[in-house]
């Protein structure tokens, strides 16, 4: 047992909120980093905290066990810190230490031997912080004490200013970070300047696009990000192909500043390589946004078109389209089927081309014209979109209308975006709450919102751990990850409100010991954005759960908001989760989210190896969903216990693998489960565009009593509500709590309800 000196200890008092001014450090990029790196030269001198106090070795002791206090600056060699390369704290040859490597609050600090520990390595976080990632706890002077003599101790990173650390040097962070061109943000982020050739670009990012293109199940992921400028022109436009696991952004602060005279397109995949079956029902996991494209370039059957066929997880997000655009690759003469997308914040100025696309949502978005639709296209908030005619059969028309209207989208908080700013330095701009909106959040000038300087994002890549991402989150850091797949054997936990988490490049994040990969604490304005969770072998409980079950607390004025966030259970490796995202925070808004237990991928097991009951709940009140698409789960596919709640557009496969009816069953008496269930509890709730569709492939006939459940309640709303039967055996029997005519190899449907 230690003899512990406990002169100068005080009482603490945490305060709500922390006065004082924050020492400015020598920090990389304001993120959580390395002290000191192997190529530079290990710093030596004092340390100074709180009110100018110097970090000291009690009586210049070299002993194991020594007591590090506070202390009036003298220079002496008891105050002489060198910042080592490996991230440790030195004095006399000694380590700074948490005494028994505690990851407790009030922990002592120490010195003792170098040993390579956990609890003595210390990175600099948020408000020039000393984090120890082991314990996720920032040093501490207690109680703001300036008594000399006074012990340091670990704490919950709050940053205040008794937790602000000047180290050697005095240096101050840079007011930028440098580009990201491979250096801080990794090779996989591709930077375009306007000074390169319109063929070097076209060939770069066309040979990466055929590169993606067969690779659905890859492990590789691009960002690819275009300065502010103009690339091409009518008479050398730039024309490239996008693929799997690609995003393209525009790193101008609105679409405008950055202009591409060509076009940006996304085509049908062939699965046997001489062009009979090419479809874009597979076209996922790419995105493009903030940018403008004038479209010319491609010749023959799309002259004059931007082709952009995909289906779910493609969102296209603040892009003016200033030309014609198709949903669908239609000229191969092979099936051109494409099962769905997301457009938001945007402006299609020439007309739209909706094709094959069996269900659609367009949000926010300025449409000059849009042509047909299959089932269910559903517009919210959108100028010049398809009068509100869902079921009707119109003269002429050839069969009923799928077109759900909505003049205003009631809540809405676009997703943050990267920008370079007028002097170049990289920053994240988050938009404002929006209500009762209509048109692009540009439409009129800026985005209203805030800017981020890149600085107060921990940039997550191959070599961070699981202990410095929380330490980060617990100094107060926002996440960007940069491109590609990341597993980790602990929960991120975020604690803190007002916290960004942005993936670049479709950056995946998969479990490994059971865990919830995701868990935000109940605070407002949290963001979440362009990530996919994929599950891991062992089972979750979640992938993603954000809030307290059961909580009260009112996030109206700052909510929590979930966009471009995929949820996978299997396709590329075998998986299990037991509720792939619980949602329990009130006013939440969930915008372009797909949880998909896959039915079909290199790694998918079968009904009884990628095992995952619900794909999303939602407990929270007051919840607004837009582009909300849950398919293939083995039980109550979406739960939906929130009152309050909105829904606009919602998709839904019902499961394909189900073995036997006795294997689906909500009950011994009713058959199958609904892929939208609202408890009796609900008393309140509106639904928009809400379709689910059969397709039961294992040979035997199996059926769904209704694809919809909700209480019979003058609170609770559904609009145009829809099934269909794909193929194979069996086939849902109503639409919703037994009304609806039934869908099967007799009535493939559309069944449409547009009321109830």
């Amino acid at each position: 047992m230690q003899w512990r000196r406990t002169i100068g200890r005080r009482v603490r008092h945490r305060m709500g909120a922390l006065v004082g001014a924050v020492v400015l450090v020598a920090a990389t990029l304001g993120f959580v980093g390395a002290l000191a790196t192997t190529a530079e030269a290990a710093t030596s001198g004092a340390i100074t905290g709180y009110q100018g106090l110097c970090l000291d070795d009690f009586a210049g002791s070299s002993a194991d066990g020594t007591i590090v206090d506070l202390y009036g600056c003298n220079n002496t060699p008891a105050q002489q810190w060198t910042v080592a390369s490996n991230n440790t704290l030195q004095i006399n040859g000694k380590c700074l230490d948490i005494t028994g490597a505690s990851t407790a609050d009030g922990a002592l600090v120490e010195l003792w031997d170098c040993n390579g520990g956990g609890n003595q390595v210390w990175q600099q976080g948020a408000n020039n912080t000393l984090v120890n990632p082991a314990s996720g706890k920032c040093l501490d002077d207690p109680g703001f004490s300036t008594t000399n003599g006074t012990q340091l101790d670990i704490w919950d990173c709050n940053g205040g200013a008794n937790q602000a650390w000047n180290l050697p040097g005095g240096t101050t962070p840079p007011t930028s970070p440098p580009p990201p061109t491979g250096g801080s943000l990794g090779s996989n982020v591709i930077v375009i300047s306007p000074s390169e050739s319109v063929s070097t670009i076209a060939s770069t990012l066309n040979a990466l696009g055929t590169q993606q293109n067969p690779n659905q199940f890859g492990t590789q992921r691009y960002e690819i990000l275009f300065q502010p400028g103009t690339y091409g022109s009518a008479a050398n436009p730039l024309d490239f192909q996008v693929g799997y696991y690609e995003s393209v952004e525009g790193l101008g602060q609105n679409p405008g500043q950055v202009v591409i005279n060509g076009t940006i397109d996304s085509w049908n995949q062939c699965t046997n390589g001489d062009q009979s079956e090419c479809y874009a029902t597979d076209n996922f996991w790419r995105s493009v946004s903030n940018l403008t494209i004038n479209v010319t370039g491609l010749t023959g059957c799309f002259a004059g078109e931007d082709v952009w066929a995909v289906s779910q997880a493609a969102p296209m997000r603040r892009v003016e389209i200033n030309g014609n655009v198709t949903l669908m690759d239609y000229c191969d003469g092979s099936p051109d089927w494409a099962s769905g997308g997301f457009i938001a914040d945007s402006e299609l100025n020439g007309t739209v081309q909706n094709g094959s696309q069996q269900q659609f949502l367009v949000r926010n978005t300025k449409i000059g014209s849009w042509s047909n639709g299959v089932w269910n296209q559903v517009f919210s908030g959108d100028p010049g979109a398809p009068a509100q005619s869902f079921g009707s059969t119109p003269v002429g028309s050839g069969g009923p209308q799928p077109y759900t209207t909505l003049a205003t989208s009631p809540v809405t908080e676009e997703e943050p975006y990267l920008y370079t700013d007028s002097s170049g330095n990289y920053n994240v701009f988050v938009p404002s709450v929006q209500t009762n909106s209509s048109g692009a959040s540009w439409a009129n000038g800026n985005t209203p919102g805030t800017s981020l300087p890149l600085s107060t994002f921990y940039v997550v890549n191959a070599s961070s751990t699981i202990a410095q991402i929380n330490a980060a989150l617990a100094a107060g850091d926002n996440l960007l990850f940069t491109p590609g797949v990341y597993s980790y054997n602990q929960t991120i936990n975020v604690t803190k409100a007002d916290t960004k988490i942005l993936g670049l490049g479709f950056a995946t994040l998969i479990p490994t010991a059971g865990q919830t990969t995701i868990n935000v604490a109940d605070v407002g304005g949290v963001n979440i954005s362009d990530l996919i969770l994929d599950a891991g072998t062992a089972n979750s409980p979640t992938l993603l759960t954000i809030g307290t079950q059961g909580s009260t607390v009112s996030h109206a004025s700052d909510p929590v908001s979930v966009d471009d966030v995929f949820l996978r259970v299997g396709g590329a490796a075998a998986g299990s989760v037991t509720d792939a995202f619980i949602d329990n925070s009130n006013n939440s808004i969930l915008d372009d989210v797909w949880s998909w237990r896959a039915d079909h991928g290199t790694g998918s097991g079968s009904w009884t190896s990628d095992t995952a009951a619900t794909g999303l709940t939602v407990n929270g009140n007051n919840v607004t969903a837009y582009g909300l698409a849950v398919e293939h789960y083995q039980q109550y596919e979406t739960v939906w216990n929130g009152q309050g709640g909105t829904v606009v557009f919602f998709q839904n496969e019902n499961p394909y693998d189900v073995p036997n009816q006795a294997s689906w069953m909500a009950s011994p008496t009713q058959d199958g489960y609904p892929a939208f269930y609202l408890p009796n509890s609900v008393t309140s709730f509106n639904g928009y565009g809400m379709g689910s569709y059969s397709n039961f492939d294992a040979g035997v006939p199996i059926e769904n009593a209704e694809a919809f459940q909700a209480p019979d309640t003058p609170g609770v709303a559904f609009h145009d509500l829809l099934t269909v039967w794909l193929s194979n055996e069996g086939g849902i029997q109503s639409v919703i709590n037994g009304t609806g005519a039934a869908v099967n190899s007799n009535n493939a449907g559309p069944v449409n309800l547009p009321n109830y």
